[in-house]
Protein backbone atom coordinates (compact mmCIF):
# COMPACT_ATOMS: atom_id res chain seq x y z
CA UNK A 1 0.00 0.00 0.00
CA UNK A 2 1.20 3.58 -0.94
CA UNK A 3 0.92 6.58 0.79
CA UNK A 4 -1.73 7.84 -1.39
CA UNK A 5 -3.99 4.96 -0.64
CA UNK A 6 -3.47 5.20 3.10
CA UNK A 7 -4.57 9.26 3.10
CA UNK A 8 -7.50 7.88 0.96
CA UNK A 9 -8.89 5.10 4.03
CA UNK A 10 -8.77 8.64 5.79
CA UNK A 11 -10.80 10.08 3.72
CA UNK A 12 -13.06 7.28 3.05
CA UNK A 13 -13.59 7.43 6.98
CA UNK A 14 -14.45 10.84 7.06
CA UNK A 15 -11.28 11.71 9.12
CA UNK A 16 -9.87 14.09 7.54
CA UNK A 17 -10.85 16.90 8.38
CA UNK A 18 -10.94 20.50 7.82
CA UNK A 19 -12.23 23.49 9.76
CA UNK A 20 -10.77 25.24 12.69
CA UNK A 21 -9.15 22.90 15.28
CA UNK A 22 -7.02 23.11 18.36
CA UNK A 23 -4.73 20.09 18.57
CA UNK A 24 -3.52 18.34 21.59
CA UNK A 25 -0.28 20.35 21.39
CA UNK A 26 -2.23 23.58 22.02
CA UNK A 27 -1.43 25.08 18.23
CA UNK A 28 -4.08 25.22 16.20
CA UNK A 29 -4.59 24.53 12.37
CA UNK A 30 -6.69 24.18 9.67
CA UNK A 31 -6.49 20.29 9.17
CA UNK A 32 -7.05 17.85 11.62
CA UNK A 33 -7.02 13.88 11.30
CA UNK A 34 -8.72 11.40 13.56
CA UNK A 35 -7.55 8.20 13.26
CA UNK A 36 -10.28 6.88 15.30
CA UNK A 37 -12.73 7.08 12.68
CA UNK A 38 -10.04 5.08 10.41
CA UNK A 39 -8.91 2.43 13.18
CA UNK A 40 -12.62 1.67 14.01
CA UNK A 41 -12.38 -0.53 11.28
CA UNK A 42 -10.08 -3.48 12.47
CA UNK A 43 -8.96 -4.50 8.56
CA UNK A 44 -7.46 -0.38 8.42
CA UNK A 45 -5.88 -1.11 11.51
CA UNK A 46 -4.22 -4.81 10.45
CA UNK A 47 -3.16 -2.78 7.11
CA UNK A 48 -1.62 0.54 8.44
CA UNK A 49 0.45 -1.83 11.58
CA UNK A 50 1.67 -4.27 8.36
CA UNK A 51 2.75 -1.02 6.62
CA UNK A 52 4.57 -0.19 9.86
CA UNK A 53 6.29 -3.40 10.96
CA UNK A 54 7.02 -4.45 7.36
CA UNK A 55 10.90 -3.67 7.93
CA UNK A 56 10.86 -3.90 11.47
CA UNK A 57 13.00 -6.55 13.12
CA UNK A 58 10.85 -7.72 15.96
CA UNK A 59 13.82 -9.32 17.42
CA UNK A 60 14.73 -5.85 18.15
CA UNK A 61 12.15 -4.77 20.61
CA UNK A 62 10.91 -6.65 23.82
CA UNK A 63 7.34 -4.66 24.15
CA UNK A 64 5.41 -2.12 22.51
CA UNK A 65 4.07 0.78 24.24
CA UNK A 66 1.87 3.88 23.18
CA UNK A 67 0.63 7.05 25.01
CA UNK A 68 -3.18 6.78 25.26
CA UNK A 69 -5.38 7.23 23.74
CA UNK A 70 -4.43 8.25 20.34
CA UNK A 71 -1.95 5.46 19.99
CA UNK A 72 -3.89 2.43 21.89
CA UNK A 73 -5.58 1.03 19.00
CA UNK A 74 -2.75 1.12 16.67
CA UNK A 75 0.59 0.45 18.87
CA UNK A 76 -2.17 -2.98 19.93
CA UNK A 77 -2.03 -4.27 16.62
CA UNK A 78 1.86 -3.66 15.87
CA UNK A 79 2.10 -5.68 19.33
CA UNK A 80 0.02 -8.28 17.93
CA UNK A 81 1.89 -8.39 14.82
CA UNK A 82 5.13 -8.44 16.19
CA UNK A 83 3.88 -11.18 18.60
CA UNK A 84 5.06 -8.72 21.55
CA UNK A 85 3.56 -7.31 24.91
CA UNK A 86 1.77 -4.21 24.65
CA UNK A 87 1.53 -1.28 27.54
CA UNK A 88 0.70 2.15 27.38
CA UNK A 89 0.93 5.18 29.52
CA UNK A 90 -1.81 7.71 30.33
CA UNK A 91 -2.63 10.85 31.73
CA UNK A 92 -3.67 11.82 35.25
CA UNK A 93 -4.53 15.19 36.56
CA UNK A 94 -2.41 16.10 33.36
CA UNK A 95 0.86 13.84 33.65
CA UNK A 96 1.87 11.38 32.22
CA UNK A 97 2.06 8.21 34.13
CA UNK A 98 2.46 4.25 33.90
CA UNK A 99 -0.52 2.98 35.68
CA UNK A 100 -3.10 -0.38 35.76
CA UNK A 101 -0.23 -2.71 37.13
CA UNK A 102 1.91 -2.60 34.11
CA UNK A 103 5.84 -2.65 34.60
CA UNK A 104 9.12 -2.85 32.40
CA UNK A 105 11.92 -5.31 32.85
CA UNK A 106 15.04 -3.18 33.60
CA UNK A 107 17.04 -2.99 30.22
CA UNK A 108 14.01 -3.90 28.16
CA UNK A 109 13.64 -2.44 24.15
CA UNK A 110 10.44 -1.14 23.73
CA UNK A 111 8.82 0.42 19.98
CA UNK A 112 7.32 3.54 20.67
CA UNK A 113 3.99 3.44 18.75
CA UNK A 114 1.14 6.66 17.95
CA UNK A 115 -1.36 7.44 15.85
CA UNK A 116 -0.68 11.25 14.50
CA UNK A 117 2.45 13.21 15.53
CA UNK A 118 2.48 17.31 15.61
CA UNK A 119 5.21 18.86 17.77
CA UNK A 120 5.59 14.92 19.31
CA UNK A 121 4.70 16.02 23.05
CA UNK A 122 2.62 13.34 23.75
CA UNK A 123 5.45 10.73 22.19
CA UNK A 124 8.44 12.37 24.54
CA UNK A 125 5.86 11.97 27.61
CA UNK A 126 6.11 8.79 26.62
CA UNK A 127 9.26 7.97 26.46
CA UNK A 128 10.37 9.54 29.29
CA UNK A 129 8.14 7.56 31.68
CA UNK A 130 9.27 4.47 30.19
CA UNK A 131 13.02 5.62 30.80
CA UNK A 132 11.65 6.42 34.30
CA UNK A 133 10.48 2.65 34.68
CA UNK A 134 13.93 1.41 33.55
CA UNK A 135 12.88 0.88 29.46
CA UNK A 136 14.87 1.66 26.51
CA UNK A 137 12.80 3.11 23.68
CA UNK A 138 14.49 2.35 20.73
CA UNK A 139 12.54 3.48 18.24
CA UNK A 140 9.04 5.47 17.38
CA UNK A 141 6.81 4.79 14.65
CA UNK A 142 3.36 6.36 13.87
CA UNK A 143 1.08 6.50 11.34
CA UNK A 144 0.99 10.13 10.51
CA UNK A 145 3.43 12.76 10.61
CA UNK A 146 1.90 16.45 10.37
CA UNK A 147 5.03 18.14 10.61
CA UNK A 148 7.50 15.94 8.57
CA UNK A 149 9.85 19.13 8.37
CA UNK A 150 10.87 18.59 12.16
CA UNK A 151 13.60 16.52 12.30
CA UNK A 152 14.49 17.69 15.92
CA UNK A 153 12.06 16.51 17.88
CA UNK A 154 13.10 12.95 19.12
CA UNK A 155 16.65 11.34 20.65
CA UNK A 156 15.89 8.55 19.15
CA UNK A 157 14.76 7.54 15.25
CA UNK A 158 11.31 7.84 14.21
CA UNK A 159 9.18 6.56 11.57
CA UNK A 160 6.07 7.26 9.75
CA UNK A 161 4.14 5.94 6.76
CA UNK A 162 2.10 9.28 6.19
CA UNK A 163 3.77 12.32 5.66
CA UNK A 164 1.10 15.04 6.06
CA UNK A 165 2.67 18.75 6.12
CA UNK A 166 0.14 20.93 7.79
CA UNK A 167 0.44 24.11 8.92
CA UNK A 168 0.16 24.88 12.68
CA UNK A 169 0.05 28.47 14.48
CA UNK A 170 0.77 29.59 18.26
CA UNK A 171 -2.98 30.21 19.59
CA UNK A 172 -2.34 33.88 19.76
CA UNK A 173 -0.73 33.76 16.34
CA UNK A 174 -3.74 32.12 14.57
CA UNK A 175 -5.06 34.03 11.78
CA UNK A 176 -8.60 31.92 12.16
CA UNK A 177 -8.51 33.39 15.32
CA UNK A 178 -8.18 36.65 14.35
CA UNK A 179 -10.52 36.25 11.61
CA UNK A 180 -13.14 34.90 13.82
CA UNK A 181 -15.15 33.55 11.53
CA UNK A 182 -14.59 29.96 12.69
CA UNK A 183 -15.11 29.14 16.23
CA UNK A 184 -12.03 26.57 17.37
CA UNK A 185 -13.20 23.34 18.23
CA UNK A 186 -10.70 20.44 20.36
CA UNK A 187 -11.55 17.25 18.97
CA UNK A 188 -8.67 14.82 20.24
CA UNK A 189 -7.91 12.88 22.90
CA UNK A 190 -7.71 15.51 25.29
CA UNK A 191 -11.00 17.64 23.77
CA UNK A 192 -14.52 16.97 23.13
CA UNK A 193 -14.35 14.47 20.31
Amino acid sequence: MNEQEMLQMYEDAGALLNGHFVLSSGRHSARYLQSALVLMHPKNATALAAELVKDIDASAFDMVVSPAIGGLVIGQEVARQLNKPFIFTERKEGEMQMRRGFSIPKGAKLLVVEDVITTGGSVRECINVVREFGGVPTQIMAVVDRAPQQDNRFDIPHHTVIALDVETFAADDCPMCKEGLLPAIKPGSRGNG
